[in-house]
């Protein structure tokens, strides 16, 4: 069988309070992972910033942005130099008082051509997502891109099974998720190990079901109570992780995939022409009573 090698890389990074500095530091990364052959860079849930939704407060949203924007157009202007396909989630200001947690897909020559809004927004300590951003409305999608077609979900979309399978029936071939997870100082010490292990577990459980690349971009750092835990990683269909970062370090997460290998793992693992279609009716509901 040929093969249609995509190099995949996925940056890992701190932010700080300056996000010009953040912007500038994850361009600088970007150049460094081109210069190592990547022809798709992945960059880490609201990249050029702090995570704010540690705490509800009303003047955040002064950092939203408008798209297309000031960090899209220097987004944009890097892919088109590089000649790669880059992602990027910023904090979207779509129209006043409306405001979305969204994933950018560019081509290699600048163009923006994908979008997708993160569907699931969690509120739980430390993660108040809820008063920020409005649930996506364009569903789950698959780019169509030089590189292959990439479906885009966000960190708190990791856990739900169906934003995978749905992305994968639009026709995804590498699911990315930009991620910004990790440990509160309060919790990391009882349930640390297997917090970050359920993680690692959901995203390998997703390429195995689907016969799918999957890459996750996470962050690192402390930021007021969370310590974000890193370890991005990329994942073949057939769930090994062929790439992975580490704890602490900013780094370039990176591996070659092999596109065609995805025929091979579904025809020989066929879960998606198993599935009983008929029988599925109940997942549109919360739950199916007795």
């Amino acid at each position: 069988m040929k093969s249609k090698f995509v190099q995949i890389a996925a940056l890992q990074t701190s932010c700080s309070d300056n996000r010009s500095a953040n912007l500038e530091q994850s361009i600088e990364l970007i150049r460094k992972a081109a210069q190592e052959g990547a022809e798709l860079v992945c960059l880490q849930e609201l990249f050029h910033s702090r995570y704010f939704c540690q705490t509800e407060d009303h003047q955040h949203f002064e950092m939203a942005e408008s798209i297309p924007g000031p960090t899209t157009e220097a987004i944009a202007k890097v892919a088109a130099e590089l000649h790669i396909v880059v992602v990027a989630s910023l904090f979207e200001r779509r129209a006043a008082g409306l405001f979305h947690n969204t994933a950018l897909v560019f081509e290699r020559d600048g163009a923006m051509v994908g979008k997708y809004r993160k569907m699931h927004i969690p509120d739980d300590p430390g993660y108040y997502e809820k008063f920020y951003f409005t649930p996506g409305d364009q569903g789950f999608v698959a780019i169509e891109t030089s590189v292959g077609t990439l479906g885009i979900c966000i960190c708190w979309d990791q856990w739900f099974p169906e934003a995978a399978r749905l992305t994968a029936l639009a026709g995804a071939q590498v699911l990315i998720y930009p991620t910004a997870i990790g440990w509160l100082s309060e919790d990391k010490q009882d349930f640390g190990a297997s917090q970050q292990d359920a993680w690692q577990t959901v995203i390998r459980s997703h390429a195995i079901t689907n016969g799918i690349f999957v890459v996750a971009a996470n962050r690192i750092g402390t930021e007021e109570n969370i310590e974000f835990w890193g370890h991005s990683l990329i994942v073949d269909p057939y769930g090994n992780v062929i790439a992975q970062g580490s704890s602490d370090q900013a780094e370039i997460v990176t591996a070659p995939c092999n596109l065609e290998s995805i025929e091979t793992a579904r025809t020989h693992w066929p879960f998606l022409r198993d599935r009983r279609i008929d029988a599925y009716s109940g997942l549109d509901r919360r739950m199916i009573d007795e």
